[in-house]
């Protein structure tokens, strides 16, 4: 009986100790694995360690679904407006102005890139907070929620820039206030008057307008009235801006109703520097030049023509330039008044030589049928002289004066009728017919450039001073 006893005895201490044995092992394995894992992250305890307790309370990759859970996304119909059935929901709006990136005058329009700021209230993404902090999100969840329809009337084209990013952010605030910013560069038509070019000051205007939404169910409005409108310092080439303003109206559709308008208007002056150089100058020196030949002798034709061949082809070229950078518009611009007029003074002082070409001719072939020119003189090298042939050289027949003569004899004599006589110191004189004017100009033909030499500078003179007091 002591035996089976002792037996019993251990058997039971066997399996206490087997029991003993996996249980030690089983822990000792799991602090050998704890023991490890902590001392391959030792290094890591200080200077950019990975906190445990931070890393089990990391939740980045439920970030989105927990910003829609608290903004309540999915419990509302967000294709709705705020509010819909009631009254219209004021949405105010806040623009920056970049930078203007071009205007053209061709195309009647220009490039503006800006920041593009949207507040209204929706109280369907009010979400409770202890701080009262506001949350900002990007284009990601704005895509899930309703924003106004805002567009650019008149633009011809537009995007919303996406480097490295889309340019779009939404802060939410507590009470369901909400800020929608967009970065946009866009390009719009703006109606120009170019009949002061390049002397003009030009009104170009943004519009905005909600697409979908008439004045029943969106009121756009300016968030700061005048102030709503902000603008860098912007420096253009050939335009100065006067004046940045904002305005706000109404636009009437047919089949749609009214809808609210809001205006970003500027007033665009034009640089007149670049075009006095390019256009100005050049033609009033085309001009000056073609006056040379009033004082080169009449006889050197080359001389004179060519000069005068030179300054109309140049004129041309001035005015095709012009008119190549400018739209092909129905009506005159300052630019083409100056410039045709100023190719008119270049072409009449070639037709000037003509006349006086012309006169010289009948005054030479005059004089040889009078038998006043020797016979061997040729008058056709006298024409193509180089300058040193004179009219002193020709004897030139004196122009006969017509003076009125008496044929009979007076009835009474001084002393006895002294009412009767003539003043002292008057002479009767019969005016010149045409005839007799245009026989002098034929017979002394050298008189036409001496006229010339004063009357051409008086006129363009006198044309420079209205011109330029009319449209400056």
């Amino acid at each position: 009986m002591r035996a089976g006893l002792l037996t019993c005895t251990a058997l039971a201490l066997a399996v206490a100790s087997f029991v003993s044995m996996a249980t030690g092992g089983r822990n000792s394995g799991r602090r050998r694995h704890k023991e490890v894992f902590l001392g391959e992250n030792s290094k890591f305890k200080f200077g950019g360690r990975i906190d445990y307790k931070l890393k089990r309370q990391d939740s980045t990759k439920t970030l989105l679904i927990k910003s829609e859970q608290l903004l309540k996304i999915e419990e509302h119909d967000f294709a709705m407006r705020p509010g819909f059935g009631a009254s219209a929901i004021p949405v105010g709006i806040d623009v920056q102005v970049e930078s203007i990136d071009s205007i053209s005058e061709v195309n009647m329009d220009f490039t503006m890139t800006l920041y593009l700021r949207h507040y209204w209230k929706d109280e369907r993404l009010s979400f409770p907070s202890r701080t009262n902090q506001s949350r900002t999100f990007d284009s990601r969840l704005v895509k899930k929620i309703w924003v106004p329809d805002v567009f650019f009337v008149h633009s011809k084209r537009s995007f919303i820039h996406d480097t490295t990013m889309e340019n779009i952010m939404l802060r939410v605030y507590p009470d369901g206030n909400i800020l929608y910013s967009v970065r946009v560069t866009v390009t719009a038509l703006c109606s120009m008057d170019f009949s002061s070019f390049p002397l003009d000051t030009q009104n170009c205007s943004l519009e905005l307008e909600s697409y979908a939404y008439n004045e029943n169910d969106l009121m756009l409005y300016w968030k700061n009235g005048n102030d709503s409108l902000r603008t860098d310092e912007i420096v253009l080439s050939q335009f100065f801006i006067e004046h940045f303003h904002a305005s706000s109206g109404l636009a009437f559709y047919s089949s749609t109703g009214w809808y609210n308008r809001l205006f970003i208007n500027f007033i665009l002056r034009r640089h007149i520097f670049f075009f006095m150089l390019q256009t100005y100058f050049p033609t009033m020196l085309m001009v000056v030049l073609s006056w040379v030949s009033f004082w080169i002798d009449r006889r050197a034709v080359p001389a004179r023509v060519s000069l005068g061949i030179t300054t109309v082809l140049t004129m041309s070229t001035i005015i095709t330039g012009v008119s190549s950078s400018m739209p092909q518009v129905s009506y005159v611009k300052a630019v083409d008044i100056y410039l045709w007029t100023s190719f008119l003074f270049v072409f009449l002082s070639v037709i000037e030589y003509a006349a006086v070409n012309y006169c010289t001719t009948l005054e030479e072939m005059r004089k040889m049928k009078r038998g006043k020119i020797p016979s061997t003189f040729n008058a056709s090298q006298a024409m193509a002289f180089d300058g040193c042939f004179h009219d002193n050289e020709m004897e030139l027949t004196p122009f006969n004066s017509m003076a009125p003569t008496l044929t009979t004899e007076p009835l009474t004599t001084p002393s006895q009728c002294p009412d009767l006589r003539p003043p002292e110191g008057t002479r009767l004189r019969r005016q010149r017919s045409v005839r007799e004017n245009v026989d002098l100009l034929v017979s002394n033909s050298y008189m036409i450039d001496s006229y010339s030499r004063l009357a051409f500078p008086l006129s363009y003179l006198l044309f420079n001073t209205i011109y330029w007091s009319l449209y400056s």
